[in-house]
């Protein structure tokens, strides 16, 4: 039978939705999904859950700047929200107005600077410089923190630092690999000291990652694509994990979906940078990952498919309910799980 989009539909009520990080990085819930097992924990409880040899696989991508307000040379106001920047002067882009910029459209930002609409690609708008100008540059001067959609407030000085990784890196995210933020220095210390192993993988997340599912059957959704590379120090990472009998984390979907991109057979990962559309649903058999670290997502969403093929429906379903019986906070700011793979 094929799966619906229906079937990965929840009710939450809005007020579980995280608006504001918690007080420190560390101070989250952490549900502990081991099949039908629900153990409710700390985040700080993480180190006690894994063993001398694991290692944790962490996306180090940075978010950059990405949402412009400005107008069209026209005067009809305009928000874009850069998806990529493909080069210093080029960008794919989600453009909202009342009218869809055609090719040679103007559009003025931030009373700064201008992008020239060149084309479509799908759903994003190919965007070019006016004049002289380093896009990397004007975003980081003129640029806001690009939040997400169900975030009802501005970015503020707080967002800044928070809606970032402390081991943040490569410059390229419109949206925050979440797992990572409940992670901080002092953790990831005490990990350390437990021979618990780190290593980082780069994928640039794309402001697709919040695009609706708009189609019934599940099989029928078309992913978005997202540029990932993998080190050759986290390749090694991998074989030296497996050859001593540890398990692989990922702290978050985003390392998860690079490292199943990268699979090249017994677990292992090739290395190097690609593109992946990789659409994880339940049915899938991963290849590398063991155990995750994650949020808590959206309803009908991607995101609560790969969960769910990952730990198994029925325990993400009962997981999902507990969590809104308990009040745990949803979302990008919210808390915690670690979820066990289900074994087929």
């Amino acid at each position: 039978m094929s799966l619906t989009v229906d079937q990965f539909d929840f009710l939450l009520p809005p007020e579980l939705i995280a608006q504001h990080p918690a007080s420190e990085r560390t101070a989250s819930r952490l549900l502990h999904v081991d099949g039908p097992r629900l153990t409710d924990r700390r985040f700080t409880d993480l180190p006690g859950l894994l063993q001398p040899g694991d290692l944790l696989v962490f996306n180090d991508t940075r978010v950059i700047k990405a949402r412009f307000f400005g107008q069209k040379e026209s005067g009809g106001q305009i928000e874009v929200l850069l998806e990529r920047i493909v080069d210093e002067r080029h960008a794919l882009a989600q453009v909202r107005a009342s009218k869809s910029p055609k090719p040679g459209t103007r559009l003025i930002l931030e009373e700064a600077f201008t992008l020239v609409c060149t084309g479509r690609h799908n759903e994003f708008f190919a965007l070019e410089v006016e004049g002289d100008g380093n896009l990397w540059d004007l975003a980081e001067r003129h640029g806001r923190l690009p939040l997400p959609p169900y975030i009802e407030h501005g970015a503020e000085a707080e967002d800044e630092s928070r809606y970032q990784t402390v081991y943040a890196k490569n410059p390229g995210a419109v949206a925050a690999p979440t797992a990572g933020l409940h992670f901080d220095e002092t953790l990831l210390a005490t990990l350390a000291a437990q021979e618990v192993r780190q290593a980082a993988v780069t994928l640039h997340v794309g402001a697709g990652t919040y695009q609706p599912v708009r189609v019934d059957l599940v099989a029928d959704h078309k992913m978005h694509s997202e540029r990932y590379e993998v080190p050759q120090a986290t390749a090694d990472a991998i074989r030296e994990t497996r050859e001593r009998g540890g398990k692989v984390v990922a702290v978050g979907t985003t390392s998860l979906r690079t490292l199943e991109s990268a699979a090249c057979g017994d677990g292992l990962v090739r290395v190097g940078a690609g593109e992946t559309d990789i659409f994880i649903t339940p049915g899938y058999r991963f290849q590398v990952v063991d155990r995750l670290v994650t949020n808590f997502h959206l309803p009908r969403s991607t995101l609560l498919m790969l969960v769910s093929a990952f730990a198994g429906m029925d325990a993400i379903r009962a997981a999902y309910a507990h969590a809104v019986a308990e009040k745990y906070r949803f979302f990008s700011y919210g808390d915690a799980m670690l979820l066990e793979r289900e074994e087929h």
